[in-house]
């Protein structure tokens, strides 16, 4: 029989944790394998390429930012993934949209909470090459509109604008909103300094022997400034070009960002409207809500003689180049507009006329008003794809990627 005196062995109580013990019990106790670590990461970059793609300029350079900062936070908790990518992938406000909608379609909702970091998984899905329409909304930001693959880009480059699918035009008008618009550039009157310039700078050089007491001085140079050509863009928006249309002024908002000073838009229907002010939005989509509210004629008739009548009126077309954007389709008398463009290619520097239609290779110029100013153009190019579009840029720039379209003043293209 046991002695109840008897002293029964002491238990053992936990003694007090280290704060790195503790934090490793919160964490997942134990550390990460190299190989989960790897893996993360490889996600973390490939969500940066993705938001590339998108628009988001989360270049190299942002990308070690972004994987720095979730150095001191932890990638298995979405909102610090999120947050650190928001604070360094995107560079201002209109990053954001494309950014949620990047990290809603790259990251499911399986980010496992802290405590389960052995088991977290960070589920990636990576763009795959379908056919357009056909897009998984899983896999996307937004229904029916599905990721593009560089030969899908492709294909879309040439595709004429009005037979396209949403989704597809919504695509392109992604890429025009990415489309460099450089402008070929002109010697302006105005002069600075350049230590290789043709011309010496008596001023300068005589103002620094002044303030040397005398000294002599090396001679000081200057060159010509550089300003780009001024352009004015004339788009059609009347019914027969409907399909066009809105295409067109994005187009025309892309070159109003790139020289929002040299370059000037008209809407030509039944009359003329400046709309210049409307595109000079950064945002392609309250750019165009602008121009739907200035322009009275959207969807109206064509009345190009008097609005190109209207046009010489003012000092814009003067020196600059002049771009018609236009199926030629004529309601007025076609041989006013041939008056008008006669006045028109001697006073602009440059006459560009996009017709939609000549891109189908069946197409002949045989309407009344194309035929009455096709004498009077410089260039006749098409205007119903992303590469012509490209192509008219590029003629823009004074790099001409193919010059196949272009017709000499004087002369009509068959």
């Amino acid at each position: 029989m046991t002695d109840p005196g008897a002293r029964r062995p002491a238990e053992r109580t936990p003694g007090p944790r280290s704060s790195e013990a503790r934090t490793s019990e919160a964490r997942g106790a134990g550390p990460r394998r190299a190989g989960d670590a790897e893996r993360i990461t490889g996600g973390l970059v490939g969500f940066a390429r993705t938001l590339r793609a998108a628009g988001v300029p989360a270049d190299p350079q942002r990308t070690q930012n972004f994987l720095a900062a979730l150095a001191h936070l932890d990638a298995a908790v979405a909102r610090d993934v999120y947050w650190a990518g928001r604070l360094t992938l995107c560079a201002g406000p209109d990053d954001l949209p494309r950014y949620d909608r990047c990290f809603a379609a790259y990251f499911s909702a399986s980010l496992r909470p802290a405590r389960r970091v052995r088991g977290t998984a960070v589920s990636v899905t990576r763009p795959v090459a379908a056919p357009y329409g056909t897009g998984d909304p899983r896999t996307t930001g937004e229904p029916g509109a599905p990721p593009a693959t560089a030969s899908e880009i492709e294909v879309l480059r040439h595709r004429d604008v009005a037979r396209m699918s949403e989704a597809e035009r919504r695509e392109v008008h992604r890429l025009l909103a990415l489309l460099r618009g450089t402008r070929q550039t002109r010697r302006s009157r105005r002069y600075r300094p350049s230590p290789h310039g043709p011309a010496y700078d008596r001023r300068r050089t005589i103002r620094e022997i002044l303030r040397d007491g005398g000294e002599p001085a090396r001679p000081r140079r200057r060159a010509r400034r550089r300003r780009p050509h001024r352009v004015v863009l004339v788009v059609d928006v009347s019914g027969s070009m409907a399909a066009y249309a809105d295409t067109l002024l994005r187009f025309a908002h892309a070159m109003v960002r790139a020289e929002p000073r040299a370059t000037e838009v008209f809407s030509a229907g039944t009359r003329l409207t400046r709309i210049t002010g409307a595109l000079r939005h950064h945002d392609p989509g309250l750019a165009m809500d602008e121009c739907s509210a200035a322009i009275p004629d959207w969807s109206g008739g064509t009345r190009l003689g008097e609005e190109v009548r209207a046009l010489l009126r003012l000092p814009d077309p003067r020196g600059a180049i002049v771009v018609i954007a236009s199926d030629g389709w004529e309601r007025g008398p076609a041989d006013l507009l041939g008056a008008q463009m006669a006045r028109l290619s001697r006073l602009a520097r440059r006459v560009v006329w996009v017709n939609p239609h000549k891109g189908d290779p069946a197409y002949r110029p045989l309407t009344a008003g194309i035929r009455a100013a096709l004498p009077y153009v410089t260039d006749f190019l098409a205007g119903h794809s992303l590469a012509a579009f490209e192509d008219l840029a590029a003629l823009l720039a004074g790099r001409r990627a193919d010059p196949r379209g272009a017709v000499r003043r004087g002369g009509a293209d068959a």
